[in-house]
């Protein structure tokens, strides 16, 4: 009895800081789809943030100082903003509001935004100056092309605008490096080819280990970047926040700087 008591009571102190202690992951890319006065496009990838009761402003902070350090060209966040309680996100909204990123800052919708409230998060991100792509695609500055779709979580209620992503992703040109954000690691098969990297989140990496064997049976992909076939890429990261208890073990926190980079 003694021995799991203590091991569980280890296992969750160390969790606790480990969700405290935000991980920047760097990934360099070469593209030649880049203009040949931009040598180096630096993307800022966040995820599976979670504010609400427990995530709160010291923790949005840490994660946001990391954000900051990185000086990013481009911030997108993708899914998960949000979580629980809607009241009092106010001020976090401004905190991400103050973050300066020369070609914007673009989320799309994870399934909790569904839980809080379509309405809250468009709101949120109103107030936070984020550009909101529900099934939409559009121009980062003229240098890189983006394209957001809606987590299918909000099917039910009638509130995903639902697309398909082929037809989305065909109307982009195809001289320009081409980002699709996305909250469940899913690449569809007909998308393959039509982007160059997708983005997504949503798996935590299980958060608390073993529970990342658990989520690999649903999501077979490794967390990190991967060909996704085609040409296409895949960078699955593993959240800056938590769902559930403030503990996070053998799966830290991450904000993702990726470096696009003009060549071959």
């Amino acid at each position: 009895f003694i021995l799991p008591v203590a091991t569980a009571f280890c296992i969750s102190v160390y969790g606790f800081f480990e969700a405290l202690s935000i991980r920047t992951e760097h990934v360099t890319i070469a593209t030649t789809k880049l203009p040949p006065a931009m040598p180096r496009l630096r993307i800022v990838q966040l995820s599976d943030v979670h504010l609400g009761l427990i995530v709160r402003e010291e923790r949005l902070a840490r994660i946001l100082a990391a954000v900051r350090a990185a000086e990013p060209d481009l911030l997108v966040i993708t899914g998960d903003l949000l979580d629980g309680q809607p009241d009092g996100y106010a001020p976090l909204a401004r905190m991400i509001g103050a973050i300066k990123s020369k070609l914007g800052k673009f989320a799309i919708t994870g399934n909790h935004e569904y839980y809080v409230g379509l309405g809250e998060m468009e709101a949120f991100c109103r107030e936070a100056g984020l550009t909101l792509l529900r099934g939409e695609e559009t121009s980062a500055g003229g240098v890189v092309n983006i394209a957001g779709v809606d987590d299918p979580a909000g099917e039910r209620a009638g509130l995903t605008h639902r697309v398909s992503e082929s037809a989305l992703l065909q109307g982009l040109p195809t001289d320009g490096y081409t980002l699709l954000l996305k909250h469940r690691p899913v690449v569809a098969a007909e998308a393959r080819g039509l982007f160059d990297l997708q983005l997504s989140g949503h798996v935590h990496k299980g958060q608390i280990f073993p529970f990342n064997i658990v989520t690999h049976f649903f999501y077979p992909v490794k967390m990190g970047l991967s060909a996704a076939g085609s040409g296409s890429s895949l960078y699955v990261n593993r959240g800056a926040g938590t769902w559930g208890a403030p503990i996070r073990f053998l799966a830290p926190p991450e904000v993702t700087v990726i470096d696009l980079v003009r060549g071959v």
